[in-house]
């Protein structure tokens, strides 16, 4: 018995000293980043997706507002910042593939991040107020005609789609309009009720105020009419030959562990196909856009390549 005891009493440390068995992931919340204000259209469907997500993977998925630069200061923070262990993530705007052709940034939108599955794109559009002088897309243009510089319109930053679709219209008719950058959708959305910008571009977040009657939609970007707002004219419509949509999805740090990804896009994947998920993306009038972990990094290196013929295009390509 003694023995016994003694060989316990040396064996002690040695038990103490081995590794826990790994827990399975995820055993913990999982921070899901929308680099964005609360209240807009990615928001409002990151929040329900958020809410699906935390049934298929059995842990729950907060959200955590981190606007600013773009949509880009949260997404490149968490890259340098953020364990690759797969409990950080963030959404992963378009502006990505843009702003390292407009500027210089401390991150690299290939290496820096862990592709995981893409999941939407926007509906954009032009707003005004209802009471707005402007009818149309047209009296909109021929007012900024007559005073170059003077129709001032707010977007989510600089770089981002509702920027560069104002800066094509602009290219594409010679008008000049007063550019105002937000941190998003709702900041730019409190500034047009105020009165203290004219117009708003911006993607679908306004539709709950054109419903109401506070705002005017005046035209969609999209390759069709929206099913929402039928009678709106495209850009297409309007002559301006011209296609928005900005899809996006969800990334993490650079080196994720393959099982990590695969559980996440699996749990994602169902959560994007709920039908509770597809009843959001129909009240914000956004399409799905389902991408694999490999789909949507090749479609990140296909992007980043493609975008800066759009930036030199409109001549923001940095010297």
């Amino acid at each position: 018995m003694h023995l016994l005891a003694r060989t316990l009493a040396l064996l002690g440390p040695l038990v103490l000293a081995l590794p826990a068995p790994a827990q399975e992931f995820p055993s913990r919340p999982i921070t899901l980043i929308c680099p964005w204000p609360p209240g807009g259209s990615t928001d409002t469907q990151l929040r329900r997706f958020a809410e699906i997500a935390t049934r298929t993977l059995g842990q729950t998925i907060v959200i955590e507002n981190k606007p600013g630069g773009g949509g880009m200061i949260a997404p490149s923070s968490m890259a340098r910042n953020a364990r690759p262990d797969g409990y950080t993530l963030s959404q992963l705007p378009i502006s990505a593939f843009r702003l390292p052709h407009i500027q210089k940034v401390s991150w690299d939108a290939l290496a820096d991040f862990t592709y995981i599955i893409g999941l939407t794109g926007y509906t954009f559009g032009v707003v005004v107020k209802s009471d707005s002088p402007f009818k149309t897309f047209s009296d909109l243009l021929d007012y900024a005609k007559a005073n170059p510089g003077k129709l001032s319109y707010g977007s989510t930053g600089t770089g981002t789609s509702p920027h560069l679709l104002m800066e094509e219209v602009s290219m594409k008719t010679g008008v000049q309009f007063l550019h105002v950058p937000f941190k998003g959708n709702a900041d730019s959305t409190q500034a047009l009720l105020g009165g203290h910008i004219m117009a708003q571009s911006d993607s679908s977040g306004w539709g709950r105020f054109v419903d109401a009657g506070q705002f005017r939609l005046l035209v969609t970007f999209g390759s069709s009419r929206t099913k929402h707002w039928s009678t709106v004219p495209t850009a297409n419509d309007l002559g301006l030959d011209m296609v928005y949509s900005s899809p996006y999805g969800i990334v993490g740090p650079h080196g994720l562990e393959p099982k990590v990804v695969k559980i996440l896009h699996d749990g994602f994947k169902k959560a994007l196909d709920d039908p509770e998920h597809q009843k959001v993306l129909d009240q914000l009038d956004q399409e799905l856009w389902y991408q694999s972990s490999e789909d949507y990094a090749k479609y990140a290196r296909e992007t980043l390549q493609r975008e800066r013929a759009l930036i030199e295009r409109l001549g923001l390509l940095a010297k």
